[in-house]
C-alpha cells in the first residue's frame, strides 16, 4: 500500500501563496491520478484538484479554479499544489491522495490518503 505524507502547510496573509507537496512511498503513483482535498472545522472534506497519471489533464473545485495549480513528478513520486491568491476561506486541513477510480472529483474514488496539513489563511 502506498503511504503518502504531505508538507508545506503553515500560517499565511490573505493574498499570499503556499505549496504543498506529497511525497508517495512503498509504492510509485506512476499510474494513478492525484488528488487533493481540504476539510474544515465542522464541515466535510471536499475535493480541491485532481491531476491525471500522466499529468495531461487537470481538474478543480470552482471555488480555487485559476488561483490553485495541481501537478506531479512521477519520476521523484511527489505530487504538488501551488496556491496562490488565497483568502481565509481557503484555511482547512489539506489531504493528498491516490485514485483508484475514474470519477476522480469523487473522495469515494481514492484508496490511500495522507494525514493532512495544515494551512490557515489569516485576513
Amino acid at each position: 500500500q502506498v503511504q503518502l505524507e504531505e508538507s508545506g502547510g503553515g500560517l499565511v496573509q490573505a493574498g499570499g501563496s503556499l505549496r504543498l507537496s506529497c511525497a508517495a512511498s512503498r509504492r510509485n503513483i506512476r499510474g494513478w491520478a492525484m488528488g487533493w482535498f481540504r476539510q474544515a472545522p465542522g464541515k466535510e472534506r471536499e475535493f480541491v484538484a485532481a491531476i491525471t497519471w500522466s499529468g495531461g489533464s487537470t481538474y478543480y473545485a470552482d471555488s480555487v479554479k485559476g488561483r490553485f495549480t495541481i501537478s506531479r513528478d512521477n519520476a521523484e513520486n511527489m505530487a504538488y499544489l501551488q496556491m496562490n491568491s488565497l483568502k481565509p476561506e481557503d484555511t482547512a486541513v489539506y489531504y493528498c491522495a491516490k485514485g483508484a477510480g475514474v470519477h476522480i472529483r469523487n473522495i469515494h474514488e481514492y484508496d490511500a490518503w495522507g494525514q493532512g496539513t495544515q494551512v490557515t489563511v489569516s485576513s
